[in-house]
């Protein structure tokens, strides 16, 4: 475990302690101006708990049930019975990282001062994050709209020592059970406080702020794996010139042009463009790959901003403002989130098609100027990459599928009190499915352009240094080179291992510097 600590003040998070808490186990703590805020905006709540005027979330019921005054002796039923009731998913586990994020993120905001929640109980969320224990969520339950409502309660579920959860060592017990080996005592919740830990975009906010780390790191190995590509077509590196992407200047294009450049540097396979099979141009799958690389890169700038704004956001309902009011609000619809997700769904589904374009390319003899087909050893009695390419055109495929946008949907609940929903959990769970996808048929790119590029090597061509730095880290991660066929699956493992923990970035990068 990690023993880096975050500590979680009034003012949110960042992605960096985001990622840090959900992946790496970094502990977290409250500082003393959260505490204190908490401990302010508490008494608030008592304070208006105490007044005979119904307040929502403090003295009636919640949603459509809103009308209902609730008299003081209900009120600790009431705030246990929205986390039993709302904790009502359904289908698989989701994973470790994203309900540690959602815990981690519901803390952020419940640190803000703004929901009115005692200073203890945010203590407990933070104890249960140290103690490596992780509540039971499930796949489905969420509409992005008053939060993610049933994954969010069933994270206090195990707050009140309910519900199932995950310890440390990976077994799933009774929550109590787990708390009670560790040392925590349960919440007994009050006014408010089962809502303020139910109402809020954190899982969904959760899965952007990863799928935005993993991204960045498949658009840098995008790009070098589209370099690769050319060079094994011995394409045009003019196309890259820093001078053609500043007359057109979309930040990410002149971003992935330079990356391609630099993997490209001292190639002697660039340019052949007037040899035996003469061209005036490559294909736009190769010609284009900065535009659209860059297209993508730009997209998640966009999603980062929209994430920022998020993580520094306090997403409740009602929320209790400086002034002393406590004010229902629209703050938690998922909408901004949602539409990030999707967009980045999007560009995920475009990236991999243009990568399978470049593959594709590669193993065709007709089109790939002098490389075997398929790059078989003996083509007919060797198949080589044409099944490689197949499951890469698979994946394709569901990307697009993926790229549908779930927000462009909803579906009334709640008794029609909450009629327009986002569908953001929904567009999140999607898009982790596209980002490991995109992972994959990038590695697929990579091991045919690595394989050609040998090839080329052995016609007596000089790959660039960067591209030799590539083909040398894959091979000594397990994925073989070119050779007689074998059991290719093992080798597109290794090569989608190899590209997912960014180590084919970490192989070019002392030969081309940092990249982008």
């Amino acid at each position: 475990m990690d023993m880096h600590t975050v500590v979680v003040g009034t003012s949110g998070t960042t992605a960096e302690d985001v990622v840090a808490v959900a992946r790496h186990g970094a502990r977290v703590e409250l500082s003393a101006a959260a505490v204190e805020a908490l401990a302010a905006a508490r008494l608030i709540v008592d304070a208006l708990a105490a007044k005979p005027e119904p307040v929502y979330g403090v003295s009636t019921g919640f949603g459509a049930l809103a009308s209902r005054h609730i008299s003081p002796e209900l009120r600790a039923q009431l705030q246990r019975n929205i986390v039993r009731s709302h904790a009502a998913g359904m289908g698989p586990r989701v994973e470790r990282e994203v309900v540690r994020a959602l815990m981690f993120l519901r803390l952020k905001t419940v640190a803000s001062g703004h929901t009115g929640v005692r200073p203890e109980v945010a203590q407990t969320m933070a104890d249960v994050l140290n103690a490596g224990i992780t509540p039971v969520v499930h796949e489905y339950g969420s509409l992005g709209c008053s939060g993610d409502l049933a994954p969010l309660s069933h994270c206090a579920l195990t707050l009140m020592g309910e519900g199932d959860a995950e310890g440390p060592d990976g077994t799933v017990r009774p929550a109590g059970e787990l708390l009670a080996a560790h040392g925590i005592t349960p919440v007994e919740l009050r006014e408010k406080e089962g809502l303020a830990l139910l109402n809020g975009t954190d899982g969904m906010l959760g899965m952007l702020v990863m799928a935005l780390a993993d991204l960045k790191n498949l658009y840098t190995s995008a790009d070098i794996t589209a370099a690769l590509s050319l060079e094994a077509l011995l394409g045009t590196d003019k196309v890259l010139a820093p001078e053609l992407h500043a007359i057109r200047p979309h930040p990410g294009q002149g971003v992935s042009a330079d990356n391609m450049l630099r993997v490209l540097a001292g190639s002697g396979l660039t340019g052949h463009h007037q040899d035996d099979a003469p061209r005036v141009q490559d294909a736009y799958s190769v010609r284009c790959a900065p535009q659209v690389n860059g297209a993508g890169r730009d997209t998640l700038d966009h999603a980062a901003v929209v994430a920022g704004r998020e993580l520094a956001s306090s997403v409740d309902n009602p929320v209790v403002l400086p002034d002393g009011r406590v004010e229902s609000n629209g703050n938690f619809h998922g909408a901004p989130v949602a539409y990030v997700l999707d967009f980045l769904a999007i560009v995920a589904a475009d990236l991999g098609s243009i990568c399978e374009r470049r593959t594709d390319r590669l193993l065709d003899k007709n089109r790939s100027h002098g490389l075997p087909p398929f790059l078989a050893d003996d083509a007919g009695v060797d198949s080589g990459l044409m099944i490689a390419q197949y499951t890469q055109a698979a994946l394709v495929s569901e990307m697009k599928r993926l790229a549908v946008p779930a927000s462009a949907d909803s579906i009334p609940s709640s008794a029609m009190q909450e009629d327009h929903v986002s569908m953001g959990w929904s567009a999140a769970r999607k898009l982790r499915t596209a980002v490991d996808n995109l992972a994959r048929i990038v590695a697929v790119e990579l091991y045919a352009a690595t394989r050609a590029v040998e090839i080329r090597a052995a016609q007596g061509l000089t790959p660039a240094p960067a591209s030799q730095a590539a083909v040398a880290a894959l091979r000594a991660a397990g994925a073989e080179g070119p050779g007689p066929d074998r059991f290719l699956a093992p080798d597109l493992a290794a090569a989608d291992t190899f590209v997912r923990e960014g180590r084919l970035v970490a192989a070019v990068e002392p030969v081309t510097g940092p990249l982008a």
